[in-house]
């Protein structure tokens, strides 16, 4: 599996990753989530650098051009609900591609021991496509790996992109376990060392659902 870890790449993403985790500008929701959208962007045109093109010939006022177009058929996917706009950084860039939705959640037995559950998915059919999956924390790699599995009931794609914001190394280490190696790429704009007792990514940025859109009960 490849791995393309941004926080290794000096660049803008430098910056929108410095405003996600602190704590001050963290309450301001509204930069929160433009700062997600943006790493969305530019991880969307990385990816864009990795698909196949086709030529098509495109009329002008002037005359005829020959021009790129892509050839792949992609769909966006992310998790519900701190995926949202993320996900929309990758929608702005890929604004063609269709789109698929996975509620996945943490349902707690004890105060650190939890199961996720899959309640709810919406997908176009995958057979032949490139799926991106965009879920901007990556703590274990369970909800990530069970919306998989409940994206291949609608069909097995012939690549798979998955996008982080921050991933810890135990969930790295897992996604490697558990997607097909030969076609998965996973894009993230750091790597932590740590989750805490409630698989938290230490230090991380917190509970980006939370912080996009309030806290929930």
């Amino acid at each position: 599996m490849e791995i393309i870890n941004f926080d290794k790449i000096p660049s803008i993403v430098s910056q929108y990753m410095a405003e996600l985790r602190d704590i001050e500008i963290q309450k301001d929701p509204m930069k929160f989530r433009r700062n997600l959208e943006r790493i969305g962007q530019i991880m969307a045109f990385e990816i864009s650098k990795t698909i196949n093109y086709k030529s098509v010939s495109i009329t002008t006022p002037l005359g005829k051009s020959e021009c790129k177009t892509i050839a792949d058929s992609i769909v966006l996917a992310t998790i519900f609900r701190a995926g949202l706009p993320f996900h929309q950084g990758f929608l702005s860039y890929f604004d063609y591609a269709q789109n698929a939705f996975v509620s996945a959640y943490r349902k707690y037995k004890e105060k650190e021991n939890f199961d996720v559950f899959i309640e709810y998915i919406a997908s176009p059919k995958l057979d032949g496509k490139t799926l991106v999956i965009a879920d901007p924390m990556l703590a274990t790699g369970a909800s990530m790996e069970l919306s998989y599995r409940a994206l291949l009931t609608k069909g097995t794609p012939d690549k798979i992109h998955i996008a982080s914001v921050i991933a810890s190394e135990t969930a790295v280490d897992y996604i490697k376990t558990t997607f097909p190696s030969e076609k998965t790429t996973l894009w993230v704009g750091a790597i932590d060392k740590e989750i805490d007792s409630h698989s938290y990514i230490v230090p991380g940025l917190g509970d980006a659902g939370d912080l996009a859109f309030g806290v929930k009960e």
